[in-house]
């Protein structure tokens, strides 16, 4: 047996379970300031939401830059979980502040992650039109089925498959219930 080797393996594989814990932690709390910056909009609070938005976009930033040498860092189901609800946050900010989602220019994102985060929109989307439907406020119930509806139309044209396949179905099914909100909304105002 090559000793010497072997040793080296282990002791890189022992170096990155350091990393990885912490990878681990940081990617949670990304993903725990990702999750309060959704609450915060879903409570009309920006400024919160701006904050933890930042918050959860630094941790995953100096995860990156401080683990530059370790390719695995980004392939963690917890770092990808951490960036994909970063993703689906910083979209659904961009709705409710512009009326549009676009591409997330401040931070490289794996183009899967992007689409695993799109995919969650919807849901938000149904969240913030069922608030919107309680304080009457149907411009805004519409705007939340377009965009749920436009989302889907175009990752219907992706041809998904596996996980993705997974929340694009879940995405659907969002869109679906907005629809339906829409119309009982519609047969309530011809009463």
């Amino acid at each position: 047996m090559d000793k010497k080797y072997l040793n080296s393996i282990k002791k890189n594989l022992l170096q990155y379970a350091e990393v990885r814990r912490e990878v681990i932690k940081s990617s949670d709390d990304a993903l725990y300031n990702a999750k309060r910056a959704i609450f915060a909009m879903h409570r009309d609070n920006m400024k919160e939401a701006e904050e933890k938005l930042l918050n959860s976009k630094k941790l995953l930033e100096n995860l990156l830059k401080k683990y530059y040498k370790y390719r695995e860092v980004e392939e963690e189901g917890s770092f990808k979980a951490g960036l994909e609800e970063y993703v689906e946050a910083n979209l659904f900010y961009q709705f409710l502040t512009t009326g549009k989602i676009g591409k997330i220019a401040d931070i490289t994102i794996p183009e899967r992650s992007y689409i695993g985060g799109l995919c969650d929109v919807p849901g938000e989307l149904y969240r913030y039109a069922i608030k919107s439907a309680t304080q009457k406020d149907m411009k805004k119930v519409k705007q939340c089925t377009n965009m749920a509806q436009e989302i889907t139309g175009e990752l219907i044209e992706f041809n998904l498959t596996s996980y993705l396949r997974n929340k694009f179905d879940q995405a659907k099914m969002a869109a679906q219930k907005i629809e339906k909100v829409v119309y009982e909304l519609s047969l309530n105002e011809s009463k």
